[in-house]
């Protein structure tokens, strides 16, 4: 049977640039959506699927992402006074626990692999989850809660996947498939953002992991790949070279690309449609402006 996950990797350290100038004083993992920053999302994604400790690695200037999870007695007490309950409820899912969560520097930008190089001696000898705040998936049952589900049963390594048009395969890693199961796939190679004529299959490696340790021990042998970076992938990849499972699970939702604006917008527009008391006003809008876009052309 398959170790239970409880860790999750949250790397966080990039400095947003495709968002400044809001990114200069604010980290993106901050940014709101709807009415919650990106890394709540994935925090709540990431507790439904069962874990304990949350591991971020992050950079300079992140204060404010590290203040979000603590506790806020002044406006704890003044929403008390004021009997607001509800919000009070509210705050509660912003709070960790101590010990809950560990912050880790990247002291260079050297790719999401080195980020989660940073973290192996939290890790140590367990599976682990890594989250990308920036890949929001909108889903009736949580990605990486369906991630561990298929996890329990096949053990090995599992990337969150989903297909991508042909000429979007130079943005992602890239899976050629061995076994084509319906929701999982067996893998027997990946590929970090090939030409689109170079690409194994239209499947692309999106920001949700269950990883072996022995990812870490990999991690520890690269050198820089793609990019001048040390790449994921190749880690990943490396255990298919001894002789270890490594399979793409086709998740149930919808993913937005937080990390661009036109993602982010779409996402707002998403999930403030998704939200009862904004639907309707919002719906009403979006039909005006299609409406006068429409008369201006």
């Amino acid at each position: 049977m398959a170790k239970k996950v409880t860790k999750a990797i949250f790397p966080v350290a990039g400095l947003g640039t495709r968002f400044l100038p809001a990114t200069k004083s604010v980290p993106k993992e901050i940014m709101t959506l709807v009415d919650r920053p990106l890394i709540q999302y994935a925090i709540d994604e990431a507790r439904a699927a069962g874990i304990k400790e949350f591991i971020f690695v992050t950079s300079r200037g992140k204060g404010a992402l590290e203040d979000y999870f603590d506790h806020s007695p002044v406006l704890e007490q003044e929403l008390r006074s004021k009997n607001k309950t509800d919000l009070l409820e509210i705050l509660k899912n912003t709070n960790m626990d101590s010990g809950a969560i560990a912050y880790i520097r990247q002291h260079k930008a050297l790719g999401l692999g080195h980020a989660v190089w940073c973290a192996r001696r939290l890790i140590g000898n367990e599976p682990f989850a890594v989250i990308l705040p920036d890949d929001v998936i909108a889903a009736e049952k949580p990605c990486l809660q369906q991630m561990v589900e298929a996890y329990n049963e096949t053990g090995g390594n599992i990337v969150a996947a989903m297909e991508v048009a042909p000429e979007r395969s130079s943005s992602y890693g890239m899976l050629d498939v061995e076994e084509d199961r319906g929701e999982l796939v067996k893998i027997k190679g990946m590929v970090e953002k090939p030409k689109q004529e170079d690409s194994p299959s239209n499947l692309a490696v999106i920001g949700r992991y269950i990883l072996s340790p022995n990812v870490l021990k990999n991690l520890n042998q690269l050198k820089s790949g793609s990019g001048g970076e040390i790449q994921l992938t190749d880690a990943i990849a490396a255990e298919l070279t001894q002789n270890r499972d490594v399979f793409g699970y086709r998740f149930k939702g919808q993913r937005f690309d937080c990390g661009s604006k036109a993602g982010f917008l779409q996402a707002t527009v998403s999930f403030g449609l998704a939200r009862p008391e904004l639907r309707d006003d919002l719906y009403a809008y979006l039909q005006e402006i299609m409406q006068v876009d429409k008369a201006a052309q």
